[in-house]
């Protein structure tokens, strides 16, 4: 019988100026050992029992291939409020839940700003290690690198960055029928620590970027951007002419667990 899916809870510690710390929740499948495992990363406002997380387990279990999948604070399972998130804080989770949970290669998947977590948890793993985990390769969705100043604080008319300064948050419509977007002056002040256009970057493993040309949320073309500043040689995008940004059609999912087993 494929394993069953085990629920977790870690406690993740934050530095100075956050909450003492996160009750974080982690499921994870057990693989066989004989294939990279899956680390999943969400995106903004999204969970774990999502629909491309579900599918890719479902498969993954199926092939004996193992998952390590979380929340976020504020998000879904895990403990916290959505307000005090923060690109630095989620990493930091991100980076917790990778050493206490991941084993052997893995592949890391981040979606939309899981994909921008998934490149900063990289150079994270490349500086600092990261347990018994090491990372075989990268696969990004729609990744919405640097979002809180590209996608967020530089699209804000000037009228709505003065509401937003003095009211220190905003709440962004979303087209999804998930409720508004919660964006707060805090996520997007500390998320300039954490910008990648800023800098030469290298993954040092090879990448994979798969993206819709009907995104509304993410520009295919800020990608292609990406695809330029990647200081690697084995990087692959995969642009779908008629994808959205969220790409959980099931032929954008099959398209998904075909990019993962290529990269075994």
């Amino acid at each position: 019988m494929p394993p069953k899916e085990s629920l977790h809870f870690v406690d993740v510690a934050h530095g100075a100026g956050e909450p003492d710390k996160s009750q974080i929740a982690v499921r994870v499948i057990e693989g066989d050992g004989r294939r990279p495992g899956i680390f999943w990363i969400n995106g903004f406002m999204s969970v774990m029992a999502a629909t491309k997380i579900t599918a890719l387990s479902d498969w993954a279990r199926n092939t004996g291939r193992g998952v390590v999948k979380f929340d976020y604070s504020g998000h879904g399972e895990s403990d916290g409020d959505m307000a005090s998130g923060t690109i630095g804080r989620w990493l930091n989770e991100a980076h917790s839940v990778f050493s206490a949970f991941a084993t052997g290669p893995q592949i890391i998947v981040g979606s939309s700003m899981g994909g921008w977590i998934a490149l900063l948890l990289n150079k994270l793993i490349m500086r600092a290690g990261g347990g018994n985990g090491e990372v075989k390769a990268i696969v990004l969705i729609a990744p919405a690198v640097d979002m809180s100043e590209r996608l967020m604080w530089q699209k804000f008319p000037e009228d709505l960055r003065k509401e937003f300064l003095d009211k220190g948050f905003y709440e962004r419509p979303s087209a999804y029928g998930d409720g508004p977007y919660l964006i707060t002056r805090r996520l997007i002040e500390e998320g300039r620590d954490h910008l990648l256009f800023d800098a030469p970057l290298a993954t040092q493993r090879p990448v994979r970027i798969l993206h819709g040309m009907q995104d509304p949320d993410v520009p295919w073309k800020m990608t292609l951007e990406l695809v330029d500043h990647l200081d690697d040689e084995d990087v692959v995008l995969h642009l779908i002419k008629d994808g959205d940004h969220r790409l959980s059609r099931d032929q954008d999912i099959a398209t998904l667990i075909r990019t993962i087993q290529a990269l075994d």
